[in-house]
């Protein structure tokens, strides 16, 4: 077996039909399916399945599909060490939604670079956690920060909770902290029906059983501030981004009970790059001081 049949391989089972991993080998559909056969022979074992219009991977076929991953990472790894060996230009991506960034820059990236000085950091920016997701999984960055959750084929390093905050514009006559009864007709800016957090914060409003006004359905950051600066709705917001509301002249006030996410560090599951891996060691030994 050789390094163009792992590619072969992984691409199979990633795009789960012999076209689509075909188009994306750039070689023709019928030479990926001859390869394929011929390395089930050469290997005495069958490694898809036909099903439908696409193909399946056997038993045999996920383990020999999970050491071929693990083969083309270390490859990846060796030709990463040899192109940046002196250091200069290696680049980490990293996704982050506008949220987390100000913390990502303030505490996480200068303690990485006064370590890793040589190292590039380019941020991602991305509208939300699914944004973030496929950035990940499109290979446009090597790690995300994001809270949870997060689909299972993502790794996940857990860093810190952060508490969701009432965002309100002045004038408001509420207590602090403000009960959840009393978000029930509240004019409220929300995430884009649909989408992973507006799901999460429709269930919350489920269960304890408020209705707010929807005022403004949108997944941009900045059209939720503006509508609070305006006076016209208040919004769901992390603590951390409490200080930047504050600036603006809005009131910050926790919610009775409390609402936390857990933030983190996640990647797919691929061996990282070196530099990526000495990111998550000090993201990690941060968060243990």
């Amino acid at each position: 077996m050789n390094l163009q049949q792992l590619r072969y391989v992984v691409a199979t089972a990633e795009h789960r039909t012999m076209t689509d991993a075909a188009r994306s080998l750039y070689i023709a559909q019928p030479a990926l399916s001859r390869a394929i056969r011929d390395l089930e022979r050469e290997l005495g074992m069958t490694l898809f399945a036909r099903s439908g219009r696409g193909v399946v991977v056997t038993a045999q076929g996920r383990r020999v599909v999970k050491l071929a991953r693990e083969a083309l990472d270390a490859v990846h790894e060796i030709e990463s060490l040899a192109n940046t060996s002196g250091v200069t230009d290696a680049e980490l991506r990293i996704a982050s939604t506008p949220s987390l960034e100000p913390g990502l820059a303030g505490r996480l990236l200068p303690a990485y670079a006064a370590e890793h000085p040589g190292v590039r950091v380019h941020i991602v920016r991305c509208d939300g956690r699914d944004a973030v997701v496929s950035a990940i999984r499109d290979q446009r960055a090597d790690l995300g920060l994001t809270d949870l959750p997060v689909p299972t084929d993502l790794i996940t390093h857990p860093l810190e909770r952060q508490e969701i905050v009432l965002i309100s514009p002045p004038g408001l006559e509420l207590p602090n902290p403000v009960p959840m009864g009393k978000l029930h007709g509240m004019r409220l800016a929300l995430p884009a029906r649909g989408s992973m957090r507006r799901r999460e914060l429709d269930a919350m409003f489920g269960k304890y059983a408020v209705s707010p006004v929807v005022v403004l359905e949108t997944d941009e950051r900045n059209g939720w501030l503006n509508a609070v600066r305006a006076g016209q709705a208040s919004l769901l917001w992390y603590r951390g981004m409490a200080e930047q509301a504050a600036r603006a002249g809005l009131i910050v006030r926790s919610l009775e009970p409390a609402v936390r996410r857990v933030i983190a560090v996640v990647h797919a599951r691929r061996r990282l790059p070196l530099i990526a891996q000495d990111f998550l060691a000090t993201a990690e030994k941060g968060t243990a001081a």
